[in-house]
């Protein structure tokens, strides 16, 4: 796909043109994003975050973060930025692509925690499954008052999560410290030495593919289980809820499997390596299309569909959601959900 070529320092005009397409693409979801995080924040600025907060939130800077790589790829090829086909452009490629996988991982985590407390009351009651039990619960769940003058709020308490959700954090974490980890190898390769820069990022790209297709598939596992538990429950928001469930879990494994298998059999994701070599321009840009707007864009807008129901408006002194992460002192008798709590208010996503 790539051919060497002299004293080039820019991308062909089809991949000009795409790389435009591709960073207004996800400026719009970016704005969607912000945008609906904001309306959904100012229909209850007592809550938490809430888990429509937190997908919205990663969603949204996961598409600036393609919107900075792909506006800075253009740059960097008319400039010839000496560090950008080295460390530069490996961590403005890799960062956006860890926050996607930390929010499908997120999503897969809420899956598991549903599946396996359905297991555990199916165990219980074998009348009454688990997410019928859900279904009604968020429905008629009633609203006490939050009159308890011994709440104060404070925004750096102690955040509580469950143990998956802590799970998602850690792995998240370690992927960041492996990308910087092999940005400084590859920034150490730009020397005459034995470490070569476009092998460290090859071993990069394999590593986070295989991890991509491996996500894809647990989520297909998940969202398939999920979806034979929900047909169980005879209820109208059960089957809606089963969509979203499939529709999700279909759009995962299409996008990340193909784009594993664009990054393992190709050299797209590192195309930041500009420098001196030519591009066959439709047929690298066909490429980037399956790789970066099928592979990411495609399921980040789908999300942003799925839970683009709005939270019930509140009024004074109600009670919080039930799922937010608690910001507060708490020292009344009552037990406060989480965002990790798998029920929810009626008007939002409940298994996504």
């Amino acid at each position: 796909m790539f051919e060497d070529k002299a004293n080039s320092c820019s991308f062909p005009d089809e991949l000009v043109g795409i790389n435009f397409a591709f960073a207004c693409f996800d400026a719009i979801i970016a704005i969607l994003a912000f945008t609906q995080l904001a309306r959904i924040h100012s229909r209850n600025t007592q809550l938490g975050w809430t888990r429509q907060k937190v997908f919205h939130t990663l969603i949204g800077f996961t598409n600036i973060g393609y919107l900075i790589y792909f506006v800075l790829s253009l740059v960097a090829a008319c400039r010839g930025w000496l560090c950008w086909p080295y460390s530069c452009g490996f961590v403005a490629m890799a960062f956006p692509g860890i926050l996607l996988f930390a929010t499908f991982l997120l999503l897969l985590s809420f899956w598991v925690d549903l599946c396996h407390q359905a297991d555990d009351e199916e165990e219980e009651d074998d009348e009454q499954g688990f997410l019928e039990a859900l279904i009604q619960n968020s429905l008629n769940r009633p609203r006490s008052s939050l009159a308890d003058g011994r709440r104060v709020w404070y925004p750096f308490r102690l955040i509580h999560v469950g143990s998956r959700q802590k799970t998602v954090f850690l792995v998240t974490v370690l992927l960041f410290l492996l990308m910087m980890t092999f940005s400084v190898l590859i920034w150490i390769g730009m020397e005459e030495n034995l470490i070569d820069s476009s092998t460290m990022s090859r071993v990069y790209v394999d590593l986070f593919a295989t991890a991509i297709l491996l996500l894809g598939g647990a989520l297909a596992c998940y969202g398939l289980l999920l979806c034979r538990k929900m047909r169980n429950v005879r209820s109208e928001r059960a089957s809606s809820e089963i969509w979203k469930v499939a529709g999700l879990a279909i759009v995962s494994v299409v996008s990340f499997t193909s784009s594993a298998f664009v990054a393992i059999f190709t050299d797209i994701p590192m195309l930041f390596h500009w420098h001196g070599l030519h591009i066959d321009g439709v047929y690298t840009s066909l490429l980037l299309i399956l790789y970066y707007f099928i592979g990411s864009s495609m399921p980040s807008a789908f999300v942003l569909w799925v839970m683009r129901e709005l939270p019930p408006m509140s009024i004074a002194n109600t009670q919080e959601d039930s799922m937010t992460i608690t910001f507060i002192a708490d020292n009344s008798a009552h037990r406060t959900q989480n965002w990790t709590t798998p029920s929810s208010s009626p008007n939002q996503a409940s298994f996504v």
